[in-house]
C-alpha cells in the first residue's frame, strides 16, 4: 500500500469509477478492468470505486456487486502507485463491513459518503466516521442534497478534523459558502499540512484548483479532485490539472485556463443533467463512454435512469462546441488493448 496522507497531499487527479453492465443490467467484467486500465493509462493518480459514479445501488447485499468491483479495480491496479480509495455508505454495521471488505482488498483508504443517513445526528455522523477510520484512513465527502448528500454545519467539519486518521475531505456541495465552511475548518484546526481539501465541485473545477483560502495566517488550497465529471475524458483533464498545479507552484495567473474552466463547466453542465436535477448525470456520463467504446451501452442498475429529454441534444452540442476536451483519439489507440 502507498502512503495514503502524502500521496493525497501531493496532490492526484482522482476520477471516480463507472459500473459496466452489459444489456442485461448484469456486471461487464471485461469493461469493468478496460475502464480502470483506461484511467491509469490516462495518467489518473488514484481511482475512487463504490461511490456516487459507481452507483449506490452496488452497496444492496443483495445486488452482490460490491465486492466483485471492488475486486476488479483493485486486481488491476495492482502494484501501481495508483491510490485507491472505496466509497462506503449506509448504517454504522454496513460501514464498518464495507470498510473492512476495502482493507481486506488493500484499498489505501475509505470515502464515508452518508448517504441514506438524513436523520442521523451531528454526533451520530462523527462517531460514524471515526469507527471507519479505525480500519483505514478516511476522506470525508461532502456531497450535495441534490445527490443524497445533507447540508452539514461548520462546526461538524471542526470536530470531524480531530479524528486522527483523517486524511482528507472532498468538497462536492456546488457551493461557495459550504465550500469555505470545510476550508476554514482545516485552517483553523491546525492540520492543514496533514488533510488534504480535494475538489468534487464539478461546476468549479479548474477554479478550484487554482485556489487557495488564507484564513487567520492559515494557508489551504485544493491539492487535487475527486470528480465523477474526471471518469470521461480523463487523458484531457490531466492536461488541465497539470496547468493547474503549475500555475499554483509558481504562484501565476493562467487567464487562459480560466477560460477553460467555464468550458469545462460548460460540458458538465450537459453530462451531469443540470437541466433537469442531477437526474439523468450517471447516464451522461455512461453516454461518452458508450461512444468511445468502452462502455457496451448507458445502462445503469435502475432500468428507469436513463438520459434526460434533451440531454442527449446538450451533450452533442459540448461535445461539438469543446473537442479540445474529448480524448477520443486516445482511447481509440489503446482500446484494443484495454479490452483484452
Amino acid at each position: 500500500m502507498i502512503d495514503a496522507r502524502r500521496s493525497l497531499l501531493d496532490g492526484l487527479l482522482i476520477p471516480a469509477h463507472p459500473l459496466a453492465l452489459n444489456r442485461q443490467r448484469k456486471l461487464d467484467e471485461r469493461r469493468q478492468r478496460a475502464l480502470t486500465r483506461y484511467y491509469a493509462a490516462a495518467g489518473a493518480g488514484g481511482i475512487a470505486v463504490g461511490v456516487h459514479t459507481t452507483q449506490f445501488g452496488i452497496h444492496d447485499p443483495n445486488a452482490g456487486l460490491l465486492r466483485p468491483v471492488l475486486e476488479l479495480a483493485a486486481d488491476e491496479v495492482g502494484s501501481k502507485p495508483i491510490f485507491k480509495v472505496a466509497g462506503v455508505c449506509g448504517p454504522l454495521k454496513q460501514a464498518v463491513r464495507e470498510a473492512q471488505l476495502a482493507a481486506t482488498l488493500r484499498y489505501d483508504a475509505v470515502l464515508v459518503s452518508f448517504s441514506g443517513l438524513r436523520d442521523a445526528s451531528i454526533s451520530e455522523l462523527i462517531e460514524h466516521v471515526k469507527v471507519a477510520s479505525e480500519i483505514l484512513p478516511v476522506v470525508g465527502f461532502y456531497l450535495q442534497p441534490s445527490v443524497g448528500g445533507r447540508l452539514l454545519p461548520y462546526h461538524f467539519w471542526r470536530s470531524l478534523l480531530q479524528i486522527e486518521n483523517m486524511i482528507g475531505i472532498k468538497v462536492a456541495p456546488f457551493n461557495r459558502y459550504q465550500t469555505i465552511d470545510v476550508a476554514r475548518a482545516i485552517a483553523e484546526s491546525g492540520r492543514s499540512k496533514e488533510v488534504a481539501l480535494y475538489t468534487g465541485n464539478d461546476d468549479n473545477i479548474v477554479a478550484d484548483l487554482l485556489t487557495s483560502y488564507e484564513i487567520g495566517g492559515e494557508r489551504v488550497r485544493f491539492r487535487g479532485g475527486l470528480l465523477g465529471h474526471w471518469a470521461v475524458w480523463t487523458e484531457r483533464a490531466r492536461n488541465y490539472f497539470e496547468r493547474a498545479q503549475r500555475a499554483v507552484n509558481e504562484r501565476c495567473i493562467d487567464l487562459e485556463l480560466l477560460t477553460v474552466g467555464s468550458q469545462v463547466t460548460d460540458a458538465n453542465a450537459a453530462l451531469f443533467d443540470v437541466a433537469n436535477g442531477f437526474r439523468g448525470c450517471i447516464a451522461g456520463l455512461h453516454e461518452i463512454l458508450r461512444r468511445q467504446g468502452l462502455l457496451e451501452g448507458r445502462w445503469c442498475l435502475d432500468p428507469h435512469e436513463d438520459l434526460s429529454p434533451g440531454q442527449e441534444d446538450e451533450i452533442n452540442r459540448v461535445c461539438q462546441s469543446y473537442p479540445f476536451l474529448r480524448d477520443d483519439d486516445f482511447v481509440q489507440n489503446h482500446i484494443d488493448d484495454w479490452l483484452k
